[in-house]
């Protein structure tokens, strides 16, 4: 089975809020590139990569969690980070119940992520005319 489809199956089996919500972080975490991939890793979690991971998300019992890998590197003019974990890499995004998804906010962000991972490999590309 797809990655894609194991998510659908995952937001179908939360009949409550928690699906509408994680539909709603999906549906803005795919609007922001056409690039992005969706991945299943680490036992069952969604992750969404474009040159490189950009976030993973959870739907906890009174909580949707979405982590982004290097969200501590990233600006948030939009003030969507608030959760506690402020470490030195990674930042997440909790959404509780009545806890709206601002799309385009979100999408800003994961365009964010995206430029981050873009820069990453563009350090570690050998320079033109020289061999790797």
């Amino acid at each position: 089975m797809e990655a894609s489809e194991k998510i659908d199956r995952m937001i179908a089996g939360l009949t409550d809020w928690r699906g509408k919500t994680f539909a709603a972080v999906r549906k803005a975490v795919l609007a922001a590139d056409r690039g992005i991939v969706e991945e299943w890793k680490w036992m069952g979690s969604p992750v969404w990569s474009c040159d490189g991971m950009i976030a993973v998300a959870d739907a906890h019992k009174a909580k949707v969690k979405i982590t982004f890998a290097y969200g501590a590197r990233l600006a948030d003019p939009d003030k969507l980070f608030n959760a506690d974990d402020k470490g030195n890499t990674r930042r997440a995004i909790d959404f509780a119940e009545g806890h709206k998804v601002k799309g385009p906010a979100l999408k800003r962000l994961v365009r964010a992520a995206i430029a981050h991972n873009q820069s990453k490999s563009k350090k570690k590309a050998p320079a033109k005319g020289k061999k790797a």
